[in-house]
């Protein structure tokens, strides 16, 4: 869980200064009617950051593993992320996964294990520890949205 802690803080330094240097009309800018912008894709990223953390923090105390999903298009549009102005947005984003990175530092070794059910349809149950993991590689493939090539990774 360190490994993930480091890197994660490590990522939330380089990237606000990356995001930072995109102007507000460059970071509002939707490729087509149908997809998110820079902006919209960080929100998705905040909204993926308070799902995660809420499994972070439940899945260590609740008997039965929490069934914690998220619609990311209604997330998105709810958020209205695209008409938020860009400081605040990568301000949150940061102190969003501010927060994760304590949480995770605090889990304790033997909550790892500890399971949580993301899936919408049939039990989809992760770890703890696989869920951290997968947290940042799936920030990463979202960050190549936003500044394209930054990361060599295949997420699914």
């Amino acid at each position: 869980m360190n490994e993930v802690v480091n890197e994660l803080n490590q990522l939330i330094d380089s990237l606000t200064l990356k995001f930072n240097r995109y102007s507000e009309e460059e970071f509002s800018a939707k490729p087509n009617p149908k997809k998110w912008s820079k902006k919209e894709v960080l929100g998705h990223l905040i909204d993926s950051a308070l799902n995660n953390h809420r499994r972070f923090v439940c899945g260590q105390y609740e008997s039965k593993p929490p069934h914690i999903v998220y619609d990311q298009d209604f997330w998105v549009a709810a958020n209205n992320y695209q008409h938020t102005n860009k400081e605040e947005v990568i301000q949150l984003w940061a102190l969003m996964n501010k927060r994760i990175c304590t949480t995770l530092a605090t889990i304790p070794t033997e909550n790892y294990s500890k399971e949580c059910n993301t899936s919408k349809g049939a039990e989809q149950l992760h770890s703890l520890e696989w869920l951290a993991a997968d947290y940042v590689k799936h920030l990463k493939h979202h960050v190549n949205q936003i500044i394209p090539g930054s990361f060599d990774i295949v997420y699914s």
